[in-house]
C-alpha cells in the first residue's frame, strides 16, 4: 500500500509541475488585465521548441546537459508567441478571447507543420535519449518513507517550479512592480491617472506569462514524453487556466490548485492499473482529469472574483 501511495505522489508531482508553470503565467497575464486563454498555445510552442532544440543539442554531443538550454529555449518560444497576443490585445485593443484562441490555433498548426519540415515528414520529433531531465534527490530528505522518493527525489524543473511560486508571490505582493501590475488589472484608468504606463505593464505581464507557460510545455517534453507530437500538449493549458481561477489569481492558490488537478491525473493513471478498469472504456478514464476540471469550475467560478479590468481594452486617450 505504501509503495502504491509513493507512486501516486510521484505521478501527482510530475503531472502537476507543467500546470504550476502555466498557471503562474496565467496569474501574471490576468493580474495585468489580459485574459490568459493563450496558455495552451504557449505550452504547445514551448514544448515544440524544447524538443527540437534538445534533439539538435543531443546530436551535437551535449548529452544530458542539453536539457537545460532546451528548457529555457522552450520558455523563450512561449514568450515569442505571447508577443502576438500582447500586440493584438494591448496595442490593437482586439477582443482578448478571440486573440487567445487564434494564438492557440496558430501554435498547434505551426508546430505540427514545422515538425514535418524539420523531421522529414514525420509526425513527431526524434525521441530524446540523453537530453532529458533526470531525478535529483535531496540528501536526507529523499530517505523519508513514502514522501522522500516521490517529492524529494524529483526533476529539477519541479524544484524550480516550487521556487517560482515563492518568487511570483514575493514579486506580485511585496514589490512596487507587483503593485503596479495588479493596479493595471484592477483599474487601468486609475493606474494611468497615477502615472503608470499601463500598456507597458500589460506587455510585461503577457510576456512573462508566455515565458512561464513555455517552460511548462518544455517540462512535459523533458520529463514525461521525451518527444513532441500533436498530442503532447492536449488541454494542459486550459487546465492550468482553471487552476489559476480556482486559486483566485494568486500564485500560492494556483500552486495548490495545480497540485489538486495533478492528483486527478495521478488517479487516472492508478485507475488504469487496477484489474476492474478493464471493464471501463479507455476514453472514459482519459477524460477523468478534464471532467474533474469542469466540475470544479462549475461549482467554484461563480464565487471567484477576477481582476476588475480583466479583458477590458485600455485606450490611453480615454480616461
Amino acid at each position: 500500500m505504501f509503495e502504491a501511495l509513493g507512486q501516486f505522489l510521484a505521478i501527482t508531482t510530475v503531472y502537476a509541475t507543467p500546470l504550476i508553470w502555466a498557471s503562474l503565467g496565467g496569474v501574471f497575464s490576468e493580474r495585468s488585465g489580459v485574459i490568459g486563454l493563450a496558455l495552451e498555445g504557449y505550452m504547445i510552442f514551448g514544448a515544440f521548441a524544447a524538443a527540437s532544440s534538445a534533439v539538435v543539442l543531443e546530436a551535437s554531443g551535449w548529452g544530458a546537459w542539453g536539457a537545460w538550454p532546451a528548457f529555457f529555449l522552450g520558455g523563450l518560444a512561449g514568450m515569442l508567441l505571447s508577443l502576438l497576443h500582447a500586440y493584438a490585445s494591448v496595442s490593437l485593443r482586439a477582443d482578448q478571447v478571440v486573440s487567445g484562441f487564434v494564438v492557440n490555433f496558430l501554435a498547434f498548426g505551426l508546430s505540427v507543420y514545422l515538425v514535418k519540415v524539420f523531421f522529414h515528414g514525420a509526425g513527431q520529433t526524434d525521441t530524446l535519449r540523453q537530453a532529458v531531465f533526470g531525478r535529483w534527490g535531496i540528501p536526507l530528505l529523499e530517505r523519508i518513507p513514502v514522501l522522500g522518493p516521490s517529492v524529494f527525489a524529483t526533476y529539477p524543473s519541479t524544484y524550480l517550479a516550487f521556487l517560482a511560486v515563492l518568487g511570483a508571490y514575493l514579486l506580485l505582493w511585496h514589490t512596487p512592480f507587483g503593485l503596479h501590475l495588479r493596479a493595471a488589472g484592477e483599474s487601468a484608468g486609475a493606474a494611468a491617472t497615477a502615472g503608470l504606463p499601463v500598456r507597458r505593464i500589460r506587455y510585461i505581464g503577457v510576456l512573462v506569462s508566455g515565458f512561464l507557460a513555455g517552460l511548462g510545455g518544455a517540462t512535459v517534453v523533458l520529463t514525461t514524453t521525451g518527444n513532441f507530437s500533436h498530442a503532447t500538449i492536449s488541454g494542459q493549458g486550459f487546465i492550468a487556466l482553471a487552476a489559476m481561477i480556482f486559486g483566485k489569481w494568486h500564485p500560492v492558490g494556483a500552486f495548490l490548485a495545480s497540485l489538486f488537478f495533478g492528483i486527478g491525473t495521478g488517479l487516472k493513471n492508478l485507475i488504469q492499473l487496477t484489474p476492474w478498469a478493464r471493464d471501463i472504456p479507455l476514453d472514459a478514464i482519459l477524460l477523468f482529469p478534464y471532467v474533474l476540471t469542469l466540475l470544479v469550475l462549475a461549482g467554484f467560478v461563480g464565487r471567484a472574483e477576477a481582476p476588475r479590468s480583466l479583458g477590458q481594452a485600455y485606450d490611453p486617450e480615454v480616461r
